[in-house]
């Protein structure tokens, strides 16, 4: 099947140079140079991927990200920006982006990130499960005892990798390469993370909880071992 791109910058010969090389790859492209055009874009077709600047006209790239999730809760997002400070970087994956890329950029980079989005979606249909908390892999979904979590892409990618391996002590520099896929961000962007996931399961009542190991990591303390159900 074809990968179907999504494309928003606002400067046109950056956006046709980007899409020129997607479509080489064999991506198949759509660009547009603001956010209210991308949204209604992406209400009338479907999309597998969006590459977004940051610094659009209107509508910022972390909102449109926020509306694109929101829209379609599967489609990758990928942010690009010249802000490099760790802070614009937490916004944007806050906002419902899957990854951020600096700028200026190889496209190498661009095409390998693109492939490590599109591989999350080829996943096989299986649920995890571990104590009281079950998570549809194909989908990014989690639920507490039948109850839906509401999760960003990148806290259900920490939440799975918690759950691929319960009772095992995880490093932060581990996680970060696992879960973000770069050793570029600061360590603290993992316990604000671990932080929103134990919460959000705390609040859905879960029994399961994610601890912390001071100076070493975390760890995900259940007392039973992982199910994995297809």
């Amino acid at each position: 099947m074809v990968t179907r791109v999504l494309v928003v910058d606002d400067e046109p010969q950056l956006a046709e140079l980007i899409a020129r090389h997607l479509r080489r790859e064999a991506y198949e492209v759509t660009a547009v140079g603001d956010g209210i055009a991308a949204l209604l874009t992406a209400r009338t077709e479907e999309f597998h991927l969006a590459v977004v600047d940051v610094n659009l006209p209107g509508m910022n790239g972390f909102e449109l990200a926020a509306r694109l999730r929101a829209n379609d809760p599967r489609i990758g997002i990928l942010l690009l920006t010249a802000r490099d400070a760790v802070g614009d970087r937490v916004r944007g994956l806050d906002s419902g982006a899957d990854d951020y890329l600096i700028k200026p950029f190889e496209f190498p980079e661009l095409f390998a990130r693109l492939r490590a989005l599109r591989r999350r979606d080829h996943l096989e249909t299986r649920l995890l499960e571990v104590g009281d908390i079950t998570v549809a892999l194909d989908g990014a979904a989690a639920q507490v005892g039948g109850t839906d979590v509401p999760l960003s892409r990148r806290e259900f990618d920490l939440l799975r990798a918690f759950l691929e391996r319960p009772d095992e002590t995880l490093t932060r520099e581990w996680i970060l390469a696992e879960v973000w896929g770069s050793p570029h961000f600061a360590s603290n962007v993992v316990d604000q993370y671990v932080g929103y996931v134990r919460r959000k399961l705390a609040d859905a009542g879960s029994t399961v909880r994610i601890e912390t190991l001071r100076g070493v990591g975390f760890v995900l303390a259940t007392g039973a071992d992982v199910e994995e159900t297809r």
